[in-house]
Parts: C-alpha cells; structure tokens; sequence
C-alpha cells in the first residue's frame, strides 16, 4: 500500500489547504467533475461516500483538498486525502472508491492534464540534466503536497475570477506546477515516461498501443519488437510501470470499456464482449463477475439503482 506523511503540524500548510478546498468548493457546487475555463483542468466534488468504480486515468495530476478516496492498481492501493496529490504519467486501468466525504465536508479535488511535450521541454532545462532513470518509476505515485505546489494550484484556481488573465498566465502557472511535480520525490515517474530512449518511456509505447488497440489480439512478441527490448524484459517493465503484466493491462482495459457501453450505451453483456475483443461471451461473464463482484447486467442494474452510473475520475 502506498503511504505518506501528511506533515500536518506545519500551521501555514494547514491554512493553504483549507484555502484550496474553499476555493475549489466556490467553483464546484454540484457533484461529480467539472471543467474550467483553463484547458486542461477540471475540478471535482463528492458529498457522499461511493461503491468502488472504475476509470481510465490519462496522465494528470489530482491535488486533494478535502475528503479520502482509495485508488486501486494492480495490486497496489492508494488511498488519497487532503494532504496528498497523486501523479499519473501513462494510461492505467484502475478502480477507485471515495471513502471519506459529506455533505458539510464534500470530497474536493483539482485535476490537471499533464502535456507530455511541456514535460520534455522543461527538462531539455539544465538543471534536469545527468538524472538517472529509476528502476521502480511506476506510471502512479502518490506524494504530499508542498507548500510550493500548493501556492501554484491556488493562484491557478484564482484566474478562473480574471478569465481575461487566463490566456496569458495559466500557461504559465502550468509550467511551474510540472517544474514543482519534477522537483518532487515522485518526479521520477514524469522522466522515466517523457525522457526519450529510456525504457520507461519505450514501454509507455506499448501501453498506448494496446491503449488504443485494446480489442485486438495481444501477441506479445510483437509488443517487445515495437518497444525494442527482449520479451522478459518488456514483462519486466511492463509490470514494473503499471503493476501488471500485459495480458492483465488488456483484461482489465476490456472490461473497463465493456463496463462503459454497458451503462452508457445499453448494450446486453454479449454485444459488449464481442466489442471489446472476446471471443466468448461466457468467458467475459466469468471475467466480468471476478474483476467487479457480479454478473454483467445485475452489476449495471445495482448500478443503476445506486445512482452510480456516472464513472468517477
């Protein structure tokens, strides 16, 4: 389990992140996530706690201001509070619950696309040179949020009152977040993916291939040519950036997608399976109810009941 110190005894640090989550709660009064008028980022509310969901995260990062949430990869979980951020540098499957939120005390959090071409372009800077690839830079990291990038994110959130400042200064304030987020612990896990011929970065590849191609066949000899690397070693660093291996990636990214048509499209769980690459509708079934606790359609019915049908970030 992914852990953290919340350094909660620093006064001023305390006060900030009480003004982010004011802030953030000004702009949001409804629940669920909402875009801003700066490209990029979005803002997100919870007044209740949630049954586990499940969710494609693109790279971003999520500043906590208020609530607990719990965030599965893999085998791996993080839970998220106000003290946190988290830090996603590829596509990766995952299942996530919001375990801690009301209506007094909503969950609140800020999300921000991270630009891989920015990243690069502030590390082609000097004093990012001669860093060395670390060999455990997962594509999901989890770090506490510093008095620095807590001073970004609120003069960020502040441009949404001066929309007429936004073009000019958000573009800005961006680049200082990425450089706050490279500065960081978990700044490993932005260079391994952005700094080109690392490893990292060469099975990032193949995680946006069988991103985009998910419903293909998965033949992974062809999968080490295009990452040009032996077949062990790309399961090694497969595994190693996404706490899975390959076939497990593409098991999972199937059932999330046949997960979305089902609610979204109302499609019956055969059409949804064949969509998706299955072959055989009985082994989706069986796939479907040990990754989300129940059959196709009676999960999406209990979803429905529940008013969750709407994914969470």
């Amino acid at each position: 389990m992914a852990k953290h110190q919340d350094g909660s005894g620093d006064s001023r640090v305390v006060k900030m992140r009480a003004e982010l989550a004011r802030k953030i709660a000004s702009h949001i009064k409804s629940d669920g996530e909402q875009a801003t008028e700066i490209s990029g980022m979005s803002l997100y509310r919870r007044s209740t706690p949630t049954a586990c969901t499940s969710a494609a995260y693109q790279p971003r990062l999520i500043v906590f201001a208020q609530g607990k949430k719990r965030i599965n990869l893999g085998k791996t979980t993080y839970l998220c509070d106000k003290s946190t951020f988290l830090l996603t540098s590829i596509d990766l499957p995952v299942v996530s619950q919001v375990i801690k939120a009301s209506e007094e005390k909503p969950m609140l959090g800020l999300l921000l696309k991270l630009q891989m071409p920015l990243v690069r372009e502030i590390l082609s800077q000097q004093e990012f040179h001669q860093r060395e690839e670390s060999a455990d830079a997962r594509g999901m990291a989890i770090g506490v949020t510093s008095i620095e990038l807590l001073e970004a994110c609120l003069r960020l959130l502040d441009l949404l009152d001066t929309p007429q400042d936004i073009p000019f200064l958000s573009g800005l304030i961006e680049r200082e977040i990425i450089y706050r987020l490279l500065r960081s612990p978990q700044g490993k896990h932005l260079r391994a993916i952005a700094t080109l011929g690392e490893q990292s970065h060469r099975t990032s590849k193949v995680v946006e291939w069988l991103r985009a191609n998910y419903a293909k066949p998965l033949r992974v000899a062809e999968l080490a040519t295009m990452a040009r690397m032996g077949v062990s070693t790309l399961h090694h660093q497969f595994r190693s950036l996404t706490a899975m291996s390959p076939l497990q990636y593409q098991k999972q990214l199937r059932l999330h997608v046949a997960r979305e048509r089902l609610v979204n499209d109302g499609l019956d769980a055969a059409s949804a399976a064949f969509e998706v690459g299955y072959e055989s509708a009985s082994q989706f079934n069986r796939e479907y109810r040990r990754f989300f606790g129940q059959p196709p359609m009676r999960d999406i019915k209990a979803r429905r009941l529940s008013g969750a049908a709407t994914e969470g970030n």
